[in-house]
Protein backbone atom coordinates (compact mmCIF):
# COMPACT_ATOMS: atom_id res chain seq x y z
CA UNK A 1 0.00 0.00 0.00
CA UNK A 2 1.31 3.52 -0.60
CA UNK A 3 2.63 5.15 2.34
CA UNK A 4 1.11 8.09 3.95
CA UNK A 5 3.67 10.45 2.89
CA UNK A 6 3.04 9.24 -0.87
CA UNK A 7 -0.19 10.08 -0.54
CA UNK A 8 0.37 13.52 0.47
CA UNK A 9 2.81 14.20 -2.09
CA UNK A 10 0.65 13.41 -4.87
CA UNK A 11 -2.30 14.98 -3.14
CA UNK A 12 -0.54 18.37 -3.09
CA UNK A 13 1.25 18.02 -6.52
CA UNK A 14 -2.73 17.27 -7.98
CA UNK A 15 -3.38 20.40 -5.69
CA UNK A 16 -0.71 22.92 -7.20
CA UNK A 17 -1.98 21.59 -11.18
CA UNK A 18 -5.25 22.40 -10.04
CA UNK A 19 -4.67 25.68 -9.05
CA UNK A 20 -2.39 25.91 -12.27
CA UNK A 21 -4.12 25.39 -14.42
CA UNK A 22 -7.18 27.72 -12.76
CA UNK A 23 -4.71 30.78 -13.17
CA UNK A 24 -4.26 29.91 -16.71
CA UNK A 25 -8.03 29.96 -17.52
CA UNK A 26 -8.36 33.28 -15.95
CA UNK A 27 -5.86 34.72 -17.62
CA UNK A 28 -6.98 33.68 -20.95
CA UNK A 29 -7.96 36.56 -22.81
CA UNK A 30 -11.42 34.71 -23.83
CA UNK A 31 -12.70 33.30 -20.73
CA UNK A 32 -15.30 32.47 -20.59
CA UNK A 33 -17.05 32.26 -23.59
CA UNK A 34 -20.57 33.56 -24.44
CA UNK A 35 -21.61 30.04 -25.56
CA UNK A 36 -20.76 28.22 -22.20
CA UNK A 37 -24.28 26.95 -20.17
CA UNK A 38 -23.31 28.99 -17.12
CA UNK A 39 -24.52 32.87 -17.70
CA UNK A 40 -21.74 35.09 -18.48
CA UNK A 41 -23.18 38.08 -19.90
CA UNK A 42 -22.62 40.98 -17.51
CA UNK A 43 -21.04 38.77 -14.79
CA UNK A 44 -17.88 37.78 -17.09
CA UNK A 45 -14.47 38.32 -15.13
CA UNK A 46 -13.82 41.52 -17.50
CA UNK A 47 -17.33 42.78 -17.06
CA UNK A 48 -17.26 42.36 -13.25
CA UNK A 49 -13.60 42.73 -12.13
CA UNK A 50 -13.21 45.98 -10.67
CA UNK A 51 -9.85 47.62 -10.38
CA UNK A 52 -8.80 50.67 -8.61
CA UNK A 53 -7.63 53.68 -10.82
CA UNK A 54 -5.90 57.04 -10.14
CA UNK A 55 -6.85 60.27 -11.80
CA UNK A 56 -3.99 61.69 -12.79
CA UNK A 57 -5.11 64.11 -14.94
CA UNK A 58 -8.03 66.26 -15.70
CA UNK A 59 -8.90 69.34 -18.56
CA UNK A 60 -11.50 70.52 -20.13
CA UNK A 61 -11.58 70.10 -23.63
CA UNK A 62 -14.76 71.96 -24.24
CA UNK A 63 -17.64 73.86 -22.55
CA UNK A 64 -19.13 71.57 -19.67
CA UNK A 65 -17.21 69.21 -20.66
CA UNK A 66 -14.69 67.19 -18.19
CA UNK A 67 -11.89 64.56 -19.26
CA UNK A 68 -10.17 62.43 -16.90
CA UNK A 69 -6.99 60.42 -17.53
CA UNK A 70 -6.99 57.43 -15.20
CA UNK A 71 -4.19 55.60 -14.81
CA UNK A 72 -4.17 51.86 -13.33
CA UNK A 73 -2.13 48.50 -13.34
CA UNK A 74 -2.81 45.51 -15.99
CA UNK A 75 -5.61 47.24 -17.29
CA UNK A 76 -7.53 45.17 -19.95
CA UNK A 77 -6.83 45.70 -23.67
CA UNK A 78 -9.69 47.57 -25.73
CA UNK A 79 -10.89 48.79 -28.89
CA UNK A 80 -12.47 51.28 -30.39
CA UNK A 81 -15.91 52.44 -29.36
CA UNK A 82 -15.68 50.30 -25.96
CA UNK A 83 -16.66 51.74 -22.84
CA UNK A 84 -15.90 51.65 -18.63
CA UNK A 85 -18.08 51.56 -15.69
CA UNK A 86 -16.98 54.13 -13.54
CA UNK A 87 -17.86 52.94 -9.86
CA UNK A 88 -17.93 56.53 -8.28
CA UNK A 89 -17.57 57.94 -4.66
CA UNK A 90 -21.26 57.58 -4.16
CA UNK A 91 -21.92 53.58 -5.41
CA UNK A 92 -23.39 55.31 -8.34
CA UNK A 93 -22.28 53.06 -11.64
CA UNK A 94 -22.02 55.18 -14.90
CA UNK A 95 -20.51 53.80 -18.20
CA UNK A 96 -18.32 56.54 -19.98
CA UNK A 97 -16.81 55.48 -23.80
CA UNK A 98 -13.24 55.28 -23.80
CA UNK A 99 -11.84 58.24 -26.26
CA UNK A 100 -8.11 57.98 -25.56
CA UNK A 101 -5.05 55.40 -27.32
CA UNK A 102 -6.04 51.95 -27.35
CA UNK A 103 -1.90 51.44 -27.30
CA UNK A 104 -1.67 53.13 -23.86
CA UNK A 105 -2.23 49.99 -21.98
CA UNK A 106 -1.56 51.71 -18.17
CA UNK A 107 -4.20 54.46 -19.37
CA UNK A 108 -8.22 54.79 -19.78
CA UNK A 109 -9.30 58.08 -20.93
CA UNK A 110 -13.15 59.44 -20.57
CA UNK A 111 -14.61 62.48 -20.94
CA UNK A 112 -18.54 63.54 -19.67
CA UNK A 113 -20.75 66.43 -19.71
CA UNK A 114 -22.58 68.09 -16.92
CA UNK A 115 -26.02 66.89 -17.13
CA UNK A 116 -28.52 69.41 -15.62
CA UNK A 117 -31.40 67.89 -14.61
CA UNK A 118 -29.95 64.27 -14.87
CA UNK A 119 -29.55 61.55 -12.38
CA UNK A 120 -26.75 62.56 -10.62
CA UNK A 121 -23.29 60.92 -12.28
CA UNK A 122 -22.20 63.33 -14.49
CA UNK A 123 -22.77 66.01 -11.60
CA UNK A 124 -20.27 63.68 -9.17
CA UNK A 125 -18.01 62.96 -11.67
CA UNK A 126 -17.31 66.83 -12.31
CA UNK A 127 -17.45 67.68 -8.69
CA UNK A 128 -15.70 64.86 -7.13
CA UNK A 129 -12.96 63.50 -9.24
CA UNK A 130 -9.79 65.59 -9.46
CA UNK A 131 -6.17 64.68 -9.41
CA UNK A 132 -5.52 62.08 -6.82
CA UNK A 133 -8.77 60.95 -6.16
CA UNK A 134 -8.72 56.63 -6.48
CA UNK A 135 -12.13 55.32 -7.96
CA UNK A 136 -12.85 51.78 -9.41
CA UNK A 137 -13.48 51.04 -13.08
CA UNK A 138 -15.23 47.50 -14.33
CA UNK A 139 -14.83 46.34 -18.06
CA UNK A 140 -14.42 47.52 -20.95
CA UNK A 141 -17.29 45.85 -22.51
CA UNK A 142 -18.16 46.71 -26.73
CA UNK A 143 -20.83 46.97 -28.12
CA UNK A 144 -20.22 49.14 -30.61
CA UNK A 145 -17.01 48.28 -32.33
CA UNK A 146 -15.65 49.58 -35.44
CA UNK A 147 -15.53 46.44 -38.01
CA UNK A 148 -13.37 46.32 -41.02
CA UNK A 149 -14.61 48.33 -44.13
CA UNK A 150 -13.40 50.24 -47.24
CA UNK A 151 -15.46 52.99 -46.28
CA UNK A 152 -17.04 54.73 -43.51
CA UNK A 153 -19.48 57.48 -42.50
CA UNK A 154 -19.50 58.38 -39.29
CA UNK A 155 -22.00 61.38 -37.25
CA UNK A 156 -21.48 62.60 -33.97
CA UNK A 157 -23.55 64.65 -32.02
CA UNK A 158 -22.03 66.60 -28.98
CA UNK A 159 -20.64 64.44 -25.98
CA UNK A 160 -21.37 61.49 -28.53
CA UNK A 161 -17.87 61.87 -30.10
CA UNK A 162 -15.96 60.47 -27.47
CA UNK A 163 -16.61 56.85 -29.09
CA UNK A 164 -15.93 58.02 -32.18
CA UNK A 165 -12.74 59.49 -32.07
CA UNK A 166 -10.69 56.65 -31.49
CA UNK A 167 -12.66 55.45 -34.64
CA UNK A 168 -11.57 57.93 -36.88
CA UNK A 169 -7.58 57.95 -35.38
CA UNK A 170 -7.97 53.97 -36.42
CA UNK A 171 -9.83 54.32 -40.04
CA UNK A 172 -7.23 57.34 -40.63
CA UNK A 173 -4.20 54.72 -39.84
CA UNK A 174 -5.93 51.84 -41.91
CA UNK A 175 -6.01 54.24 -44.73
CA UNK A 176 -9.88 53.87 -45.20
CA UNK A 177 -12.19 56.30 -46.64
CA UNK A 178 -14.00 58.42 -44.31
CA UNK A 179 -16.32 61.45 -43.50
CA UNK A 180 -17.37 63.06 -40.61
CA UNK A 181 -20.49 65.03 -39.73
CA UNK A 182 -19.89 66.43 -35.98
CA UNK A 183 -22.51 68.75 -34.72
CA UNK A 184 -23.03 70.38 -31.69
CA UNK A 185 -24.82 73.38 -30.05
CA UNK A 186 -21.76 75.22 -30.86
CA UNK A 187 -18.14 74.98 -31.44
CA UNK A 188 -17.33 75.94 -27.81
CA UNK A 189 -19.24 72.97 -26.39
CA UNK A 190 -17.73 70.09 -28.94
CA UNK A 191 -14.89 68.94 -27.41
CA UNK A 192 -11.53 67.47 -29.26
CA UNK A 193 -12.80 69.45 -32.38
CA UNK A 194 -9.54 71.47 -33.03
CA UNK A 195 -7.81 67.79 -33.27
CA UNK A 196 -11.06 66.60 -35.14
CA UNK A 197 -10.92 68.89 -38.04
CA UNK A 198 -6.24 68.79 -38.18
CA UNK A 199 -6.59 65.00 -38.18
CA UNK A 200 -9.54 64.98 -41.04
CA UNK A 201 -9.20 68.07 -43.27
CA UNK A 202 -12.01 68.70 -45.53
CA UNK A 203 -13.04 65.20 -44.26
CA UNK A 204 -14.57 66.73 -41.56
CA UNK A 205 -17.84 68.86 -42.34
CA UNK A 206 -18.77 70.56 -38.52
CA UNK A 207 -22.11 72.27 -37.92
CA UNK A 208 -22.77 74.75 -34.55
CA UNK A 209 -26.09 75.15 -34.31
CA UNK A 210 -25.49 78.77 -33.33
CA UNK A 211 -24.03 79.69 -36.78
CA UNK A 212 -25.80 76.93 -39.18
CA UNK A 213 -28.88 75.34 -37.45
CA UNK A 214 -29.78 72.09 -37.94
CA UNK A 215 -27.69 69.28 -39.97
CA UNK A 216 -28.12 69.00 -43.45
CA UNK A 217 -28.57 65.27 -43.74
CA UNK A 218 -29.57 64.29 -47.87
CA UNK A 219 -25.54 63.36 -48.62
CA UNK A 220 -26.57 59.81 -46.68
CA UNK A 221 -29.01 58.86 -48.97
CA UNK A 222 -26.47 58.47 -51.62
CA UNK A 223 -24.24 56.38 -49.11
CA UNK A 224 -23.40 53.00 -50.71
CA UNK A 225 -24.29 49.37 -49.30
CA UNK A 226 -20.65 48.87 -48.66
CA UNK A 227 -20.02 51.97 -46.37
CA UNK A 228 -20.14 51.38 -42.66
CA UNK A 229 -22.34 53.99 -41.21
CA UNK A 230 -21.63 54.72 -37.08
CA UNK A 231 -23.96 57.39 -35.12
CA UNK A 232 -23.60 58.81 -31.51
CA UNK A 233 -25.92 61.45 -30.03
CA UNK A 234 -28.87 62.75 -28.86
CA UNK A 235 -32.05 60.42 -30.05
CA UNK A 236 -33.21 62.77 -32.60
CA UNK A 237 -29.98 62.78 -34.18
CA UNK A 238 -29.66 59.19 -34.63
CA UNK A 239 -33.44 58.70 -35.81
CA UNK A 240 -32.82 61.44 -38.69
CA UNK A 241 -29.98 59.56 -39.67
CA UNK A 242 -31.60 56.33 -39.92
CA UNK A 243 -34.16 57.77 -41.87
CA UNK A 244 -31.98 59.59 -44.58
CA UNK A 245 -29.87 56.39 -45.25
CA UNK A 246 -31.30 54.30 -48.45
CA UNK A 247 -33.07 51.09 -47.94
CA UNK A 248 -30.76 48.56 -47.34
CA UNK A 249 -28.28 50.44 -45.28
CA UNK A 250 -28.59 50.46 -41.00
CA UNK A 251 -26.78 52.59 -39.24
CA UNK A 252 -24.57 51.42 -36.20
CA UNK A 253 -25.78 53.44 -33.23
CA UNK A 254 -24.67 53.79 -30.01
CA UNK A 255 -27.52 55.28 -27.16
CA UNK A 256 -26.07 57.60 -23.86
CA UNK A 257 -29.85 57.93 -22.50
CA UNK A 258 -31.51 54.87 -20.66
CA UNK A 259 -33.82 52.10 -22.55
CA UNK A 260 -36.81 52.91 -22.45
CA UNK A 261 -38.85 50.77 -20.29
CA UNK A 262 -42.34 52.22 -20.51
CA UNK A 263 -44.00 51.13 -23.72
CA UNK A 264 -47.20 48.32 -24.33
CA UNK A 265 -49.79 47.95 -21.18
CA UNK A 266 -49.68 46.91 -17.34
CA UNK A 267 -48.71 43.13 -16.25
CA UNK A 268 -48.06 41.17 -13.84
CA UNK A 269 -44.90 39.77 -11.79
CA UNK A 270 -44.81 37.07 -9.82
CA UNK A 271 -41.79 36.51 -7.12
CA UNK A 272 -42.20 32.93 -6.51
CA UNK A 273 -39.86 32.96 -3.25
CA UNK A 274 -41.33 35.91 -1.89
CA UNK A 275 -44.93 34.85 -2.16
CA UNK A 276 -45.62 37.94 -3.79
CA UNK A 277 -47.51 39.31 -6.93
CA UNK A 278 -47.20 42.90 -8.26
CA UNK A 279 -48.44 44.85 -10.65
CA UNK A 280 -45.98 46.57 -13.11
CA UNK A 281 -47.78 49.35 -14.48
CA UNK A 282 -46.99 50.41 -18.20
CA UNK A 283 -44.81 53.62 -16.90
CA UNK A 284 -43.13 52.13 -14.52
CA UNK A 285 -39.76 49.46 -14.53
CA UNK A 286 -39.92 46.25 -13.35
CA UNK A 287 -37.64 47.08 -11.07
CA UNK A 288 -39.07 49.85 -9.34
CA UNK A 289 -42.01 47.66 -8.56
CA UNK A 290 -39.23 44.97 -7.74
CA UNK A 291 -37.82 46.76 -4.98
CA UNK A 292 -41.15 47.74 -2.95
CA UNK A 293 -41.17 44.18 -2.09
CA UNK A 294 -37.42 43.03 -2.06
CA UNK A 295 -35.83 46.28 -1.09
CA UNK A 296 -32.48 44.62 -1.14
CA UNK A 297 -32.63 43.36 -4.86
CA UNK A 298 -29.16 44.18 -6.92
CA UNK A 299 -29.34 46.99 -9.49
CA UNK A 300 -26.97 49.58 -10.49
CA UNK A 301 -27.07 51.46 -13.99
CA UNK A 302 -30.83 51.25 -14.40
CA UNK A 303 -29.94 50.97 -18.25
CA UNK A 304 -29.48 47.56 -18.92
CA UNK A 305 -25.70 48.00 -19.68
CA UNK A 306 -24.30 46.39 -16.25
CA UNK A 307 -26.30 43.33 -15.56
CA UNK A 308 -26.57 43.47 -12.01
CA UNK A 309 -29.86 43.45 -12.36
CA UNK A 310 -30.24 40.59 -13.75
CA UNK A 311 -32.40 37.43 -12.18
CA UNK A 312 -33.96 34.10 -13.69
CA UNK A 313 -37.60 33.81 -15.13
CA UNK A 314 -39.27 30.87 -14.45
CA UNK A 315 -42.27 31.59 -16.41
CA UNK A 316 -44.20 33.79 -19.48
CA UNK A 317 -42.48 35.54 -22.69
CA UNK A 318 -40.17 38.30 -21.93
CA UNK A 319 -39.58 41.54 -24.20
CA UNK A 320 -35.45 41.63 -23.73
CA UNK A 321 -34.57 45.59 -24.36
CA UNK A 322 -31.00 45.50 -23.36
CA UNK A 323 -28.60 44.60 -25.49
CA UNK A 324 -25.94 43.03 -23.01
CA UNK A 325 -27.05 38.85 -22.63
CA UNK A 326 -26.52 36.45 -24.84
CA UNK A 327 -28.91 34.31 -26.53
CA UNK A 328 -28.34 31.47 -24.28
CA UNK A 329 -28.89 33.93 -21.13
CA UNK A 330 -31.89 35.28 -23.09
CA UNK A 331 -34.21 32.14 -23.18
CA UNK A 332 -34.63 32.49 -19.03
CA UNK A 333 -33.24 35.39 -17.54
CA UNK A 334 -33.81 39.23 -17.99
CA UNK A 335 -32.34 42.40 -17.09
CA UNK A 336 -34.75 43.83 -14.61
CA UNK A 337 -34.06 47.46 -15.05
CA UNK A 338 -35.08 47.71 -18.76
CA UNK A 339 -36.51 44.45 -20.27
CA UNK A 340 -40.38 43.76 -19.89
CA UNK A 341 -43.28 40.87 -20.04
CA UNK A 342 -44.47 40.49 -24.04
CA UNK A 343 -47.63 39.05 -22.04
CA UNK A 344 -49.57 39.29 -19.24
CA UNK A 345 -47.51 37.62 -16.53
CA UNK A 346 -43.85 36.25 -15.43
CA UNK A 347 -42.99 34.69 -12.85
CA UNK A 348 -38.86 35.49 -11.60
CA UNK A 349 -36.90 33.01 -9.10
CA UNK A 350 -37.41 35.90 -6.37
Amino acid sequence: MPRPVTLVLVAGAALLAKRAVRRRIDAAPLWPMPALDEPTSGRGRLATVTRKVLVTGRTEPAEGVVQLRLEGTGLPAWQPGAHVDLVLPSGLVRQYSLCGDPADIDTYTVATRLVEGGRGGSREVHEQLHEGTEIEVRGPRNRFPLVDAPSYVFVAGGIGITPVLPMLRAADRAGADWRLLYCGRGRATMPYLEEIEKLGGSRVTVVAEDESGLPELGFLADTPPETVVYCCGPDGLMDAVAAALPEGVTPRLERFSPAATAGGGPFEVELRRTGRTLTVAADRSVLAAVREAVPGVSYSCEQGFCGTCQQRVLEGEIDHRDELLTDAERSDSMLICVSRCAGERLVLDL
